[in-house]
């Protein structure tokens, strides 16, 4: 059964523990702590694990590590992995290069509401503040006004309204499938609206739009997608484009879709969570 009122937050990795850190350390400063982590593990090499058990024993996080082999970019598999080893009622999916803001976590749970998903929202850094991020050389959560707005004019972060927080209200939500801004890095979803369109389909491999799908499916359903901007921003740190050699065949699946009803996956989260080749492990 899962827990009422925990919010469990499933992180997608591969080979960045030093983005991870970062991440872990944000989630150790935040001001609700009523959230358990786990994070999937696309296939990191042993010295990455090693190096994300030493950043969650230096913030005192506890975590659930969830690993299988590299076969190459499968986040929609990993995704429903981490889930499948979590236990709240309500999922916020987040990825390893995402910092999230201290109040994220308030922020998803204030949002969060029946029938809806909630798709966050994200500032983009630059490469040099990515740098001192990582580095310990510019903490880029619990800062104020005057940081962002120096990062904003000096070309470190894409826009300025990371610390503005707007209430919930009725324009957040869109009852139509909207393509355009989804992002799996940063969503709230409840458990058993996951469970309803049996997760993520593992059929989308490669870089592209499984995220895309997952919504679609969700709308197919009836669950809404509600915005939440000034309010569940995080801070993607930057890095290379990843290759985008599947983009074009996953959009076309998408875009396939658009035109049906379908809420089930080809390949989805029932038939990952009994995998033989995953290894889990708790710490702390």
């Amino acid at each position: 059964m899962p827990a009422a009122n925990l919010i469990s937050i499933v992180i997608t990795t591969y080979n960045r523990s030093d983005a991870l850190a970062s991440v872990l350390a944000a989630l150790a400063a935040q001001d609700d702590l009523s959230f358990e982590v786990i994070v999937a593990d696309d296939g990191s090499s042993q010295s990455h694990q090693d190096a994300m058990v030493a950043s969650a024993k230096v913030c005192g996080l506890p975590l659930i590590h969830v690993w299988h082999p590299d076969v190459g970019f499968t986040a929609s598999r990993v995704r429903n992995l981490g889930v499948a080893a979590s236990s709240g009622s309500y999922i916020v999916l987040l990825d390893g290069d995402c910092v999230p803001e201290i109040d994220f976590v308030r922020q998803h749970r204030r949002l969060s509401e029946e029938g809806c998903f909630v798709n966050g929202s994200r500032v983009m850094l630059s490469e040099r503040l990515t740098r001192q991020a990582i580095e310990g050389n510019a903490k880029v959560y619990g800062r104020g006004f005057l940081f962002w707005i120096a990062q904003r004019l000096s070309g470190g972060a894409s826009k300025i309204g990371s610390l503005l927080r707007l209430p919930d209200f009725a324009g957040r939500t869109h009852v139509k499938f909207q393509w355009k801004g989804i992002r799996s890095c940063n969503m709230g979803v409840w458990r058993k609206d996951f469970e309803t369109v049996n997760g993520f389909d593992e059929s989308f491999v490669g870089w592209g739009h499984e995220d895309a799908d997952f919504v679609l499916r969700l709308h197919n359903a009836g669950i809404k997608r509600k915005n939440g901007f000034c309010a569940t921003e995080v801070y993607h740190l930057w890095h290379k484009q990843a290759s985008r050699t599947a983009e074009s065949a996953n959009a076309a699946t998408v875009r396939q879709r658009m035109h049906s009803s379908q809420v089930m996956p080809t390949i989805g989260y029932s038939e990952s969570k009994g995998s033989q080749d995953v290894v889990i492990r708790r710490w702390g």
